[in-house]
């Protein structure tokens, strides 16, 4: 036995006492406070909080696009401080989707050449069944030749979401992915990722400020000063917009843990 446990039987994600300093001891900012979180296989979690509660820290510190100054994350079973550069490069590419407000297409590809390009980078050939499977997930089958710019907000977004989900990762990341559209398009692309989680499993971590895209999640964990402040478990519109509109006033750090305010789902 070397000791290593079956990551299929652990939380895809965990934080463990995670903290993030920036700066000298002179003008030193905490972006995270020993933040502690386990977040299971199959999930889709909703990250809120005010501005610079420490949300996009936490994000890439989770994601391993930044290191934390103490504490410990775990992705898929590997201890991510356990990677030096080039491994932990190779690992996101092959384990981790992003999906970001910007869709990051590259305008002179075609949507298929830009679904495919992580596994193209990581000098993987993409097996065209899976390919198939992906754009047909997100409803582009019938434009996998057409260039972003031939396309509206939302199918650039859902060309997005297919180039995270075609390297099959372990987690995918969405930093404010429906920042950018309108609501009818951003409520198309919640449920294409609603579904992700639901019929294909899938993990999906979600910064948001938008009460409306937090209820299609599962949970919503709340940070503010850069501390997990709390989560609520099936969340509604309504719950997530009255914790939120709480936050600058709080008496009562646990209250969003009360049962009264988690409906399961």
């Amino acid at each position: 036995m070397n000791g290593t446990q079956d990551p299929h039987t652990q939380p895809v994600v965990r934080l463990d006492s995670v903290t993030r300093f920036y700066g000298g001891p002179k003008n030193r900012v905490t972006a995270l406070d020993n933040v502690s979180i386990s977040l299971e296989r199959g999930t889709f979690t909703a990250v809120m909080g005010p501005s610079g509660a420490g949300k996009s820290t936490f994000l890439h510190c989770a994601a391993g696009l930044d290191r934390p100054t103490s504490g410990s994350v775990h992705l898929d079973g590997v201890d991510l401080a356990s990677l030096r550069e080039k491994a932990l490069t190779k690992f996101r590419r092959e384990r981790i989707g992003f999906v970001f407000q910007a869709f990051n297409l590259l305008p002179a590809l075609s949507v298929v050449d830009n679904v495919t390009l992580p596994l193209r980078l990581s000098g993987t050939r993409p097996k065209k069944a899976l390919v198939d499977e992906v754009l047909e997930q997100v409803g582009l089958s019938g434009r996998r030749r057409s260039r972003p710019g031939e396309l509206s907000g939302g199918q650039q977004q859902r060309v997005a979401i297919a180039r995270a989900l075609v390297t099959q990762p372990a987690v995918i990341y969405g930093d404010e992915p429906t920042g950018a559209l309108d609501t009818r398009t951003a409520a198309e692309v919640l449920t294409l990722l609603r579904q992700s989680v639901d019929v294909a499993r899938q993990t999906i971590v979600m910064v948001t400020h938008d009460p409306v895209a937090a209820a299609y999640a599962d949970r919503v964990v709340f940070l503010a000063d850069g501390r997990l402040i709390g989560t609520l478990e099936g969340p509604t519109v309504e719950q997530v917009t009255e914790q939120m509109q709480s936050l600058g006033t709080w008496s009562d750090p646990f209250a969003i843990q009360r049962p009264e305010h988690g409906v399961h789902r």
